[in-house]
């Protein structure tokens, strides 16, 4: 074995582009049970779980830009990490991304991956919407039999052979795989390799859906977004009256609005009151979106939403502080990768973009027509930060997360 460190880099690039619709008919606490997507829906509250805790993470080190980023990426491409990790490299893996071992096994862990990703790929889904794995591996690494076996068995993964020591050329055959797999919407997200790399692990995720029932792209307008006590911009505001699943929370003080999209996934949209975001933001758990989904009511609301584009980049170094240390250091163990050189993940990026807009809309938005009550509907005006949550519901994968401060970007 050669007694130097070489590098492994982890990428994870993810787009959400979406265009209006309507509300969630199945939310994420509906009741477990006996499904033939049982495996998927054991591993989905860890990721829950996960997504929030990341979440908290990325608010500490700054609470006042947007946030916005994929936790089914950065859960999956850990997941399978840990397949080649060791020791308490692999422990610490598992457990900074919540996983109990004493309530699920790694066997039932793989198995909902499995069946997680056969489900979210597979064709004639209204929704856009693909996941992918990439290893790139030095043309004169050799890797782990059992490894690839399990990475391409349990995450569909595609293997390539790559020339490292051409570092332009590596580099561009990584960020075309990622321009290729997010449809030309991420484009040259390395922008560095380490020069000891000899090993990448990319994972890309790409979610494009159409709202149900449309906004009319008519009645959008020009409104002032309250970015903070002291700061507002103009955005351009899209508006619908219409039937809304809503609640408001008088405890924690918001408005909690779904919609659903033309295929399995809906979003949660939470509006704080002025002064509540820290308040509501401290109360997020999978606990509280299900007694959200509990307390949802439909009723006629006149919505005011921003036209949204925004995007996050991370350094995921930051799970250090979710207790995943080790990999990132001199005394990882990722021998279940390769027996042939020391590896450890030198870098590790993430990016997610969300787009909310009208593309695709005016066809079916000139024929749509809702009744609504005769009685005055309330207003909620999403003209402040608020935050996001997509789901996708066969799976009840938590696809993105993120809080919107400023809808035109930071």
């Amino acid at each position: 074995m050669m007694a130097f460190s070489l590098k492994f880099c982890l990428i994870l690039a993810g787009l959400c582009s979406l265009v209006p619709g309507h509300l969630a008919e199945e939310l994420p606490d509906s009741k477990d049970t006996a499904h033939p997507l049982s495996a998927s829906h054991r591993i989905s509250p860890y990721m829950a779980d996960f997504g929030i805790n990341l979440y908290r993470t990325l608010v500490s080190k700054s609470n006042t830009t947007n946030i916005f980023f994929s936790p089914l990426s950065i859960f999956t491409a850990f997941t399978l990490l840990a397949l080649g990790a060791k020791s308490t490299t692999h422990d610490q893996i598992l457990q900074g991304l919540g996983f109990n071992l004493t309530q699920i096994s790694e066997q039932e862990i793989s198995e909902g991956f499995q069946q997680l990703l056969h489900t979210l790929n597979l064709p004639g889904n209204e929704l856009q919407l693909t996941t992918s794995n990439g290893l790139f591996i030095d043309k004169k690494l050799k890797i782990v039999e059992k490894f690839l076996e399990d990475s391409k068995k349990l995450y569909a993964s595609d293997t390539f052979s790559a020339n490292f020591e051409d570092q332009e050329a590596a580099k561009k055959q990584i960020n075309d795989y990622v321009e290729k797999e997010t449809q030309g919407k991420i484009v040259n997200l390395i922008q560095d390799l380490h020069p000891d790399a000899v090993f990448v692990l990319v994972n890309c995720i790409f979610f494009k859906g159409k709202w149900e029932k449309p906004f009319d792209a008519e009645l959008t307008e020009e409104r002032p977004f309250h970015v903070d006590a002291k700061t507002t911009v103009p955005v351009q505001t899209m508006r619908r009256l219409g039937m809304f699943q809503v609640t408001y929370d008088e405890d924690l003080a918001c408005w909690v609005v779904t919609m659903d999209y033309r295929g399995n996934a809906s979003a949660y949209l939470i509006l704080p009151d002025a002064g509540k975001l820290e308040q509501v933001e401290d109360a997020l758990s999978k606990e509280q979106f299900q007694k959200w989904s509990r307390n949802l009511d439909r009723r006629a609301v006149d919505l005011y939403f921003p036209k949204v584009s925004i995007s996050g980049s991370y350094d995921l170094k930051v799970l250090r502080d979710m207790g995943i240390t080790d990999v990132f250091e001199e005394k990882a163990d990722l021998s279940g990768i390769t027996e042939q050189t020391k590896l450890k993940v030198s870098q590790a990026l993430h990016k997610a973009v969300l787009n909310i807009d009208e593309k695709g809309t005016e066809a079916s938005g000139a024929t749509f027509v809702e009744a609504i009550p005769m009685s005055i509907p309330p207003v909620i005006d999403f003209n402040s930060p608020f935050l996001i949550a997509l789901y996708e519901t066969s799976t009840r994968s938590t696809i993105f997360l993120g809080k919107v401060v400023n809808p035109s970007g930071n």
